[in-house]
């Protein structure tokens, strides 16, 4: 392996960097209700049970990748409320770092309410932020940025995030991407991403196909080294110049299906970085 034009064993090279992963993205709290059938705009549902939980997809990352045995670093922002504390309690507790994180005085931390169908595990996220924890451009340190030895980013601030690819770019670090809502400028930030693992409702969105080979040679053509594309209980797709994978998903009752894909990502960054 070659960083910086020096050729590096495994070991120099995890030495280089002070953690194996930087997420930069979301964090927050979830509101979780689980009822007995998707609900409509109208009406009213029984909630079976309401828990509240930390999530976000990036903290979920960093805190799957801590268990997986990472070093991880988490660059985002939350409020000055309490439920700041019940968002970063547990990545505290696995030993994230947690130095990027900017605590914004007045603002609410980041909340989503998310309805779980308790028969099938799968949700509804309905979620609130904040203006004022968008990250800007210059509120972080390319330091931030370089002491990893990967990138995991989402699309919520796309600024931020297609600066922060550039800088890892530029200092050899493989960029992964969390994408599920395709927004203007998000071609810009592909261009600047190694391996976007994106939802196939973004892929339909944003290419206008249900072909999940379109899917890949979309975002190929953006730049992608490997593209991967999850598709829900049909597993994921991904592909690179050597063909096109094809990974079924695993069989089980799905409880509550929040953070499948958060995991999802953790698990591949793990499996890049062996």
């Amino acid at each position: 392996m070659s960083v910086h034009g020096e050729n590096l064993l495994w070991g120099e090279w995890r030495g280089a960097h002070r953690v194996d992963v930087v997420g930069l993205g979301q964090c927050a709290i979830d509101q979780v209700a689980v009822v007995d059938s998707p609900p409509e705009f109208t009406g009213k549902k029984r909630i079976f049970d309401l828990t509240r939980l930390p999530g976000g997809q990036i903290a979920t990352a960093m805190l799957a990748c801590t268990r997986l045995g990472l070093r991880t670093a988490l660059v985002s922002a939350v409020g000055d409320d309490a439920a700041s504390g019940i968002v970063l309690e547990p990545l505290r507790m696995a030993e994230v770092d947690l130095s990027g994180v900017r605590v914004v005085a007045g603002a609410d931390s980041q909340l989503s309410v998310i309805v779980v169908d308790r028969e099938t595990g799968e949700r509804t996220v309905l979620w609130h932020r904040d203006p004022r924890l968008s990250v800007k451009v210059g509120e972080v340190r390319r330091d931030e940025i370089e002491q990893g030895r990967v990138l995991n980013i989402d699309a919520q601030d796309p600024d931020l995030s297609t600066w922060a690819a550039g800088v890892a770019q530029e200092a050899g670090i493989p960029v992964v991407l969390d994408a599920d809502t395709p927004a203007p400028g998000i071609d810009a930030l592909l261009r600047r991403v190694d391996f976007p693992i994106v939802s196939r409702e973004f892929a339909e969105k944003h290419f206008g196909t249900r072909s999940p080979r379109d899917f890949l040679r979309g975002l190929g053509a953006l730049g992608a080294r490997f593209p991967v594309v999850t598709l829900g209980d049909r597993g994921a797709v991904a592909g690179g110049r050597e063909g096109v994978i094809e990974s079924p998903a695993f069989q089980g009752a799905a409880r509550d299906t929040t953070g499948a894909g958060d995991v999802f990502h953790a698990a591949f960054i793990w499996g890049l970085l062996e």
